[in-house]
């Protein structure tokens, strides 16, 4: 099926451009790209809290610190030092990604020490597979 293309030059005169044939009702686009394939709102949303959680230099740092240690966690006044910021700067930026889920807090005596979930960090790595 195809459909005509016209353009008005002036009031009443009209000129006929080319016929475009109609895409079949399906679920690729004009352009071939499959609209059912990809992720859902919901897949996109998540997953783009996620990333939103390690989208700050110092955030990455923090994750790459507490990956680094020999036990796989640290607390947060030894990460203080290592990216030169306030225990409540650090802290905020420990909250952000516990509630991303990317890590687990444990109180112990004063201080919280803080490891990583393995599963989470998959899951950063799964977005783009």
């Amino acid at each position: 099926m195809c459909v005509n293309i016209e353009v008005r030059r002036s009031p009443g005169v009209t000129v006929p451009v080319r016929e475009l044939p109609l895409a079949p009702a399906s679920t690729t686009s004009c352009c071939g790209i499959g609209v059912d394939g990809g992720l859902t709102r919901e897949d996109a949303e998540r997953s783009a809290a996620l990333l939103k959680a390690v989208a700050d230099p110092v955030r990455l740092r923090l994750l790459s610190a507490i990956r680094a240690t020999d036990a796989g966690e640290a607390c947060v006044c030894d990460l203080t030092d290592l990216v030169g910021l306030a225990q409540p700067t650090v802290s905020h930026h420990l909250k952000v990604l516990t509630e991303a889920g990317l890590l687990e807090r444990e109180r112990r005596g004063t201080w919280a020490w803080f490891r990583l979930v393995p599963s989470r960090l998959a899951d950063v790595r799964g977005i783009f597979d």
